[in-house]
């Protein structure tokens, strides 16, 4: 069991081999054996995709919506398409993240609520609470988790 707990902040970048699932609409969305994890305290970890492990022609840029991560850098988001459905903000990237994390650059992370499954090795992942944070909880990862209500001020 990982408590997110004993993560460090500023948070740690660790490369993950665990096999990473993303599927929308009957669309496998991204699926990698070569992710990064990153690790925050009182957050579960979220997935960075590589981007050559993302089917072409899913994303499109948002160029009207960027946020800022005191350690990352100036994050991206982009609107997920498949046929039929169309999710903004699905996912974010740092295309030019700030030292220390520029392994990150282009890959990009998926926020479990917004599209029908992630899964990692098989299991299906859970979406942590709120609309910001877009951490993957599984079952070796226990909080509490930052994100719910009440919990902006930890």
């Amino acid at each position: 069991m990982e408590s997110v707990w004993d993560y460090p902040r500023p948070p740690r970048l660790e490369r993950s081999a665990a096999r990473v699932e993303i599927r929308h609409a009957g669309v496998l969305v991204a699926e990698s054996v070569n992710c990064w994890r990153v690790l925050e305290t009182s957050h579960p970890p979220v997935y960075y995709v590589p981007r050559a492990d993302v089917t072409d022609g899913l994303l499109r840029a948002d160029p009207d919506h960027r946020t800022f991560c005191e350690f990352k850098g100036v994050a991206s988001y982009w609107d997920l398409v498949t046929p039929g459905a169309r999710v903004a903000r699905a996912a974010w990237s740092y295309e030019e993240p700030s030292p220390g994390y520029a392994a990150l650059a282009g890959a990009l992370a998926f926020f479990p609520g917004r599209v029908d499954e992630c899964r990692v090795d098989g299991e299906v992942v859970r979406a942590q609470e709120g609309d910001f944070y877009g951490g993957w909880i599984t079952d070796g990862i226990v909080g509490p988790f930052k994100g719910g209500p009440g919990t902006t001020g930890w």
